[in-house]
């Protein structure tokens, strides 16, 4: 369960936005949710009609010098690019460039199992090719050994980057990148194949109407995939490159629609971040990258259809690769159901494909609502990715355990590394430590609603002004509101259960609102109740009749008091893991032998959620903590089974009484009440 934060922005801001920007109330209300106060912070932050002069970032102008002087002189050039999306698409647009542009220029994209970066392999197979003039694309930044490797070969090395800066800069004619930490430029969140953009603009003059027209696309697909901000340039470059992939004449992104199932449709971020993105990003997982790269180098679409249909196989690989290892940690779980009461969940499993458990780690967070860090030993090395959110740093936590590690690397959110041989354990137990002694209450996972809704906003043009926030992405997220008191007057199950539909009543409207997903038995509610929803809002259009389109993101009853819920949970995980908890918090946590038969005789023989189950019973003398140790005494003396990973219960069908007293957690509940009465 996510924990609720509904913003109620301020009405004389929303009254101010609407006339000012001249939008809507839900519009003005989620700008006023995402911290605009008035039209001009709005107009800086939204409605950027262009792209900053290329000349503005550090060392633009040194670069196009160099590679013009490059390309007059007849010198070999080396594009070296990312096996990621945008990797792949910045090689894409500057090898394009000066292909076209004359210059004697070949490309070369690392193999996943070389890394990421520059490498003196590559930078020697590259010079045995008879190149000069290495330009790096989306990399670079941090190769401090590998550039000097590259001069030590007799080459030069331009680089273009957009990651930050380390406490040194490499060794090169120039280096291209927004996060220098003495680069003025007034954007600095472009991803690799925006400042490759920048760089064709720079060498073609510093005009951008060629490389938005040949590229645009391109470094659109890029940001998207790379999960950069969407505000400022990004928005604009997005918002370029998205009408020229709707109306696209390229091979690549005809074949790639095609077998996305976009064709005449219009593409928005959704369809790039869900369809074209992760199949480009499948060619570094499951194939080569050069596979990705040669489709947009394409210019028959014959072949590029059927390269893009490789591509689709590899993704169809990487998802079967991802949901094998999801369904192999599920069983962990459930046969453990202590690894995901730990503060951080420790993942360790055998030949689990590298590529995808970055993903698997996003996947189970968003699961459990916990920092992950998942390790895969092949060949007997332990490598590792980790994601968290909230005010838990992932690189901070490797920093702290890095005594057990060969490397590492991240930010915040995310990382990579590698640990030692025989450290794994050692590494777990001490990213426990590290959670506890700077994390006591660890952070929860939100779902955050811009503003609440009433019936009367739930009107057709109110809802379409919502389209002129589009393209939503990282920092320009899709609006959610909230609805409250709506009155469930019909549950009705969609593709056999898949889905569900509610008829809910809000006010004197009544109106229909999906969830997908999750089927009618999953809900913790029932016909007749009152809830609380989390939506997003749209517009359907059938057979000529024009409606809301209400999609939920959660629900609840109502009324719903989560702090005590997570408070709850809080001590319960922390009762299991064996940590003290303040005296008088024992008592409240013992349920009685009537509270275990309720909540085992309220248990329908098909099984249920165990938060529906929860919500159900709504008794106010059993608590969420008690509930809790309830269904893990029921576990402990196989009474019931009790599926961690999808928070599914079932009873089990016993030939014989179990002495409720017996259950371990029970047994320890009443030492520790023991100790409370001495």
């Amino acid at each position: 369960m996510k924990k609720w934060n509904v913003d109620r922005p301020n009405r004389k801001t929303i009254s101010a936005l609407m006339l000012g920007c001249s939008v809507t109330s839900l519009t003005a209300a989620a700008l006023a949710a995402k911290g605009y106060s008035s039209a001009e912070s709005v107009i800086e932050s939204l409605n950027t009609d262009e792209l900053s002069d290329p000349f503005l970032i550090k060392d633009m102008q040194q670069a196009a010098d160099t590679i013009n002087t490059a390309i007059e002189n007849g010198e070999r050039i080396c594009i070296y690019g990312d096996y990621d999306c945008d990797g792949i698409m910045s090689a894409v647009i500057l090898y394009s460039y000066l292909l076209e542009a004359g210059a004697d220029v070949t490309y070369y994209i690392p193999e996943r199992s070389e890394g990421y970066g520059l490498n003196t392999r590559a930078a020697d197979e590259i010079s045995d090719d008879g190149v000069s003039l290495i330009i790096t694309v989306d990399n670079g930044i941090s190769a401090i050994e590998e550039a000097e490797y590259i001069y030590s070969r007799g080459m030069k090395l331009v680089v273009t980057d957009h990651h930050r800066q380390g406490e040194q800069l490499p060794r090169a004619e120039a280096v291209v990148d927004p996060y220098r930490h003495d680069c003025v430029s007034p954007f600095k969140d472009m991803c690799g194949a925006g400042i490759a953009l920048k760089l064709v603009a720079a060498l073609d003059g510093g005009d951008y109407t060629m490389a938005l027209e040949q590229f645009g696309d391109l470094a659109a697909i890029a940001t998207v995939a790379d999960i950069v901000s969407l505000k400022g340039e990004n928005r604009f470059l997005v918002s370029y490159g998205l009408e020229l992939i709707s109306n696209t004449d390229r091979p690549a992104l005809m074949a790639l629609k095609d077998i996305c199932g976009l064709n005449d449709k219009p593409v928005d971020t959704r369809s790039v971040g869900f369809g074209i993105g992760p199949r480009i990003n499948a060619a570094g997982r499951f194939g080569s990258p050069k596979t990705a790269a040669e489709l947009f180098l394409c210019e028959d679409f014959d072949e590029a259809l059927k390269i893009a249909n490789e591509l689709d196989r590899l993704n169809n690989m990487r998802k079967d690769e991802e949901n094998s290892i999801i369904s192999e940690i599920y069983s962990m779980i459930d046969n453990n159901p202590g690894i995901i009461r730990e503060r951080v969940i420790f993942l360790c499993g055998k030949n689990w494909h590298h590529g995808v458990i970055g993903i698997v780690a996003s996947r189970i967070v968003e699961q459990f609502g916990k920092p992950c860090f998942i390790v895969s030993e092949t060949e007997g090395e332990l490598r590792g990715s980790a994601r968290s959110f909230g005010e838990f740093s992932v690189f901070e936590a490797l920093t702290a355990v890095s005594e057990t590690l060969e490397k590492f690397g991240g930010h915040p959110g995310a990382g990579g590394f590698t640990v030692k041989i025989g450290m794994a354990e050692r590494f777990h137990q001490l990213l426990e430590k590290y959670a506890f002694d700077n994390h006591r209450v660890m952070p929860v996972l939100e779902l955050s609603a811009d503003s609440p809704v009433s019936p009367q906003e739930l009107d057709i043009e109110n809802i379409k002004g919502l389209d002129v926030l589009e393209p939503f992405g990282t920092d320009n997220e899709k609006p959610l509101f909230y609805i409250e008191n709506a009155q469930i007057l019909d549950i009705v199950p969609l593709s056999d259960g898949a889905h569900t539909k509610l008829r809910v009543k809000t006010g004197y409207t009544q109106t229909d609102a999906l969830m997908f997903r999750k089927s009618p038995t999953e809900l913790p509610l029932s016909k007749g109740d009152v809830c609380s929803m989390i939506v997003s809002l749209g517009v359907n259009e059938f057979r000529g009749t024009v409606s809301p389109n209400i999609i939920i993101s959660d629900i609840r009853p109502q009324p719903f008091d989560q702090s005590k819920y997570f408070a709850a949970m809080n001590a319960f995980e922390a009762f299991m893991r064996g940590e003290e908890l303040p005296q008088n918090y024992y008592p409240s946590m013992e349920p009685s032998r009537d509270d275990v038969v309720k909540i085992y005789k309220s248990i329908p023989d098909r099984g249920i959620n165990t938060d529906t189950l929860y919500i159900r019973i709504s008794d106010k003398n059993i608590n969420y903590c008690k509930f809790c140790i309830s269904v893990e005494a029921l576990r402990q003396l196989g009474l019931v089974s009790v599926s961690c990973a999808g928070s599914m219960i079932k009873r089990i069908s016993v030939t014989q009484k179990a002495n409720l007293d017996s259950a371990p957690v029970l047994v320890s509940l009443s030492s520790r009440l023991g100790k409370s009465h001495k």
